[in-house]
């Protein structure tokens, strides 16, 4: 009989250790799995980050990641301590800390990492004891702290040794602490820890939106170091193409219209060597008119001008068996861009935009 067994078995139990703590969003990603036979298989998916076939005694917790909080508090009505404290995850007020810490055993250090990630606390929770899952989610929240306090050195720090912890019981969790530190530093050693954190999550289908993040950080870190070293944006465009293989628009819009404007500024900076050129410039294009599904004028107005202009630029560089149609598209682009940018606000962009039409409504003749 294993120790999980013996676990499952044992009443005074109440959560079988690892937890799935951590690597799921909020409020998910706190909340404890309680021990029975009927929820293991769900526990041991979680660890995976994958997501399970919810059991029925998981419903709260199924609905918690949909976005059902008041569904998920309906579904927690027992009155035994992992329901109580998963109640107090999605409503602090239901339950009193000194009471649930009591109650909750090795868990109890849960409570004040709850209470400090929402912002109803100041009390930094203290380790202690605490290994594996739950040492990892108390260096997390350290971690804040110091990146709140202006300390980012500090933050990483922390980050490393809650990606240590974790990395004893679940590879996924391990990633996303890896790719939080990625988020922080900067220059190569950013590079390494996002390439190792997207290691540790290969197949943690559950996370697919933390993985395109990462895969979106990665690139744009890259494309930013390509200035100076050009060989570098041959390595981010994959990246670009990896987030958005990952999520879809109405998952993530913001990440998937990023990834895809970024995606065609990477293209339109590559150098036209050969044939493929030209199709990178049509799938910029492609990409740039994706881009705009999301952002709007009303919504995002500076990253909808961008867009729009890297798009009549598009059509007036690629070659096409409808180029004029093309020019007279982008004429009409760049004077959506006109209408909505502010003479005086911005007088040299707008200018530049006034001599690209004007160069474009000259070849139009």
């Amino acid at each position: 009989m294993t120790a999980v067994d013996t676990d499952l078995g044992d009443p005074t139990v109440l959560a079988v250790r690892p937890q799935p703590l951590g690597a799921f969003p909020l409020p998910l990603g706190y909340l404890l799995i309680p021990a029975s036979p009927e929820t293991e298989a769900a526990r041991l998916a979680l660890l995976a980050g994958q997501v399970p076939q919810w059991p029925a005694a998981l419903k709260a917790h199924e609905l918690a990641l949909a976005g059902d909080r008041e569904g998920a508090l309906a579904a927690l009505s027992g009155t035994d301590p992992i329901s109580r404290y998963n109640r107090f995850v999605m409503d602090p007020e239901s339950q009193d800390p000194d009471e649930l810490r009591a109650a909750l055993g090795e868990f109890a250090v849960l409570v004040d990492v709850v209470l400090f990630a929402l912002g109803l606390s100041d009390a930094v929770p203290e380790i202690g004891s605490a290994t594996g899952e739950l040492a990892a989610v108390v260096d997390s929240v350290r971690a804040s702290k110091a990146l709140d306090e202006g300390d980012p050195d500090g933050a990483i720090a922390h980050l490393d040794q809650a990606a240590a912890a974790a990395g004893e019981v679940s590879e996924p969790l391990r990633g996303v602490l890896l790719g939080a530190s990625a988020s922080i530093a900067g220059g190569d050693d950013a590079a390494v820890r996002f390439e190792r954190a997207l290691k540790a999550l290969e197949g943690a289908d559950g996370l697919r939106v933390a993985r395109a993040e990462m895969h979106l950080g990665l690139a744009g870190l890259l494309h930013e170091q390509a200035e100076d070293r050009p060989d570098l944006m041959v390595r981010a465009v994959p990246h670009y193409h990896s987030a958005l293989q990952l999520v879809l628009r109405e998952e993530a819009p913001l990440l998937w219209a990023a990834a895809h404007a970024n995606l065609a500024a990477a293209y339109l900076t590559m150098p036209m060597t050969e044939a493929s050129g030209q199709l990178r410039l049509g799938v910029a294009a492609q990409s740039l008119r994706s881009a705009l599904k999301v952002y709007t004028p009303e919504d995002y107005p500076e990253q909808w001008a961008s867009v729009q202009l890297n798009l009549a630029n598009s059509l007036v560089y690629t070659p096409s068996n409808h180029q004029a149609d093309n020019l007279v598209e982008a004429v009409e682009l760049y004077e959506a861009v006109l209408r909505a940018r502010d003479r005086d606000r911005d007088p040299m962009g707008r200018a530049r935009v006034l001599a690209n039409q004007g160069n474009v409504l000259a070849h139009l003749g």
